[in-house]
């Protein structure tokens, strides 16, 4: 079994027996770094995502440990046969990372109910009914770790992305009231909060607005934007057992910018 050792040396999950996790929105950005990283540990990582040739290739990319699961999460009605049919594959899931997600940019007064509810759907109903779904097999178990990804846009007021940031602030006080109920039951309900990370959409997004870009830089203490294998190093730290005492919790992996002035 692969040993695997974060920045500082640790080895996280030596020794351990192989395991299965499932990682949402894992073709791309911070879900694709954190499912290979989840593979290299050693853990059967099954690869949600919605487009079946990118799903395939994502996971031929990162190894015979990588699963493909075709899912649009928005069809909450098809959730729970997925998380069955997983199951039954796997005959367990230890760790569930919530990081699928869409955004819109547009400003508030021109955002249709349609509009908000998409996000919604997809950005916050998806992650309860995948969570309780997951969570039930977790309870037969009697262990688990369950870790949202929310965003700097539940940390401070952002323009033009009303309904993403309602999502996600949902999503961390959603992770609060799970890890309440679940962890008594062995589950520990965690969540990261990343700041701005380097990846074609921030680039081009900043890239494209160089006042927001400065803007950014200005307020972040460590000077730099985060790589995604910052959020799936503290992700896979939160499902280890170096973590075992941390539940409820919201961890900002943002270089300082959510405390920066």
């Amino acid at each position: 079994m692969p040993r695997v050792s974060g920045r500082a040396g640790i080895d996280y999950l030596a020794g351990m027996e192989e395991k299965a996790c499932i990682v949402t929105g894992g073709t791309s950005g911070l879900g694709y770094a954190t499912a290979r990283t989840f593979c290299a540990a050693g853990y059967r990582c099954y690869v949600i995502g919605r487009n079946p040739e990118k799903t395939r290739k994502s996971c031929e990319e990162m190894g015979p440990m990588a699963v493909p699961v075709v899912l649009d999460l928005s069809d909450l009605e098809s959730i729970p046969g997925v998380v069955s049919d997983i199951v039954s594959k796997s005959g367990r899931i230890d760790v569930l990372v919530n990081n699928a997600g869409i955004n819109m940019k547009k400003p508030l007064l021109e955002v249709t109910d349609a509009d908000f509810q998409s996000i919604i759907q997809t950005n916050l109903l998806s992650v309860f009914s995948i969570s309780r779904e997951v969570g039930r097999v977790m309870q037969q178990a009697g262990s688990g770790s369950i870790i949202n990804i929310s965003s700097m846009a539940a940390q401070y007021g952002l323009p033009y992305v009303v309904a993403y940031s309602a999502s996600k602030t949902a999503i961390e006080g959603m992770t609060r009231a799970m890890a309440v109920e679940l962890s008594p039951m062995g589950i520990r309900v965690n969540c990261v909060a990343p700041g701005f990370i380097k990846t074609p959409m921030t680039a081009k997004a900043l890239d494209s607005d160089p006042d927001r870009k400065n803007r950014v830089f200005a307020r972040t203490p460590m000077g730099e934007m985060g790589v995604p294998q910052d959020i799936a190093d503290a992700v896979l730290f939160l499902a280890s057992e170096k973590a075992r005492f941390i539940t409820g919790a919201v961890l900002p992996v943002d270089g300082g910018n959510s405390i920066g002035f």
